[in-house]
């Protein structure tokens, strides 16, 4: 809670910013319901959810950080992709149990494990159904090198990022050219 509390909020071009703001006024609007929803459901606000409106943050959709702790993983705020400042912590009671709790969504974008258990992170790996999974790292979902596209009912389903992108923006045609000037009857047969 502290750390959330701490994170500096502003433009997202200044490179000491942690946390820029909402992306239009729809979404900020989005994000608030949500943080309404989750105290509805009964959940407990430990931090945050207000909008931000004075001084630099006068002009733009900026949201404090939000902390919603009691979470039932049948809530709302727990089972629908928010894409806003609002954590849910979710109580587990072993690794198993954790990773029952991610698949139990309809959505899969992304996913991240910290453990320093390789052991619990290949599990983690194996068994999360999302698009990309992280180790001992953050969800930004920005890994231009690599095909990124999500699971379930998340994302567009396509894989447009790395390598994949050939494959999403193009269409594949196999060419032979025959440079012996010369009929074949096959492609076996060799040229005298």
């Amino acid at each position: 809670m502290a750390r959330a509390r701490q994170l500096k909020i502003g433009n997202g071009l200044d490179e000491s910013v942690e946390m820029g703001p909402a992306i239009n006024a729809r979404q900020l609007q989005t994000d608030l319901e949500y943080i309404e929803i989750g105290k509805n459901e009964g959940a407990k606000l430990l931090c945050g959810g207000k909008r931000l409106t004075r001084g630099e943050y006068e002009h733009g959709f900026f949201l404090e950080a939000t902390v919603f702790s009691e979470v039932h993983p049948k809530m709302r705020i727990a089972q629908e992709e928010i894409f806003g400042p609002v954590v849910s912590v979710i109580p587990c009671d072993h690794l198993e149990h954790a990773i029952d709790i991610a698949n139990g969504v309809a959505y899969g974008l992304s996913s991240a494990i910290y453990t320093k258990d390789v052991n619990r992170a290949f599990l983690a790996m194996r068994e999360l159904c999302a698009g990309i999974t992280y180790v001992n790292a953050p969800t930004i979902g920005a890994e231009v090198h690599l095909p990124f596209g999500g699971v379930k009912a998340t994302g567009n389903g396509h894989r447009e990022g790395g390598i994949g992108a050939f494959d999403f923006f193009t269409e594949w045609k196999a060419v032979y050219v025959d440079y012996s000037d010369r009929l074949q009857k096959a492609q076996i047969d060799r040229p005298d």
